[in-house]
């Protein structure tokens, strides 16, 4: 990671790691890559709009902070909504989430990949048939 004056420095990003997406929230743990120090200014977005967060230290584990990340309801719809978690200083990305809710998504990436999978199938079975009748 390069430090203020634009040199590589020794600290590593912190590492996030989510133990669950309950009630609404959610919820991961934040480690300092070098122990004990003070909690890292994070920041959640949504469609380029910040999304507020709670960051508090966890008992008796130094260099380590409890995420949590409340959703806001006016950011629920049809659709694919994605929250990224990074790091406010740098804007590296620490980790997302993404909540899939409404009707069934025809434009959805997922369904693309799963059509493009059928497709792939598809022809693979096609291409050993045209194999087995010229070969």
């Amino acid at each position: 990671m390069k430090n203020a004056d634009g040199e590589m420095g020794g600290a590593e990003a912190p590492e996030l790691v989510k133990t669950r997406f309950f009630a609404g929230t959610w919820e991961g743990i934040l480690s300092a890559a070098s122990g004990a120090g003070d909690a890292p200014a994070v920041q959640v977005r949504h469609l380029e709009k910040t999304v507020p967060h709670e960051l508090s230290p966890l008992d008796g584990a130094p260099g380590k902070w409890a995420l949590r990340i409340p959703v806001p309801p006016e950011t629920l719809g049809d659709g694919v909504q994605t929250f990224v978690i990074s790091l406010a200083e740098t804007g590296l990305r620490l980790g997302a989430f993404t909540i899939v809710a409404g009707e069934p998504l025809e434009d959805d990436l997922r369904a693309e990949v799963d059509l493009l999978r059928a497709e792939l199938d598809m022809l693979k079975r096609a291409f050993r048939r045209h194999c087995l009748e010229t070969g």
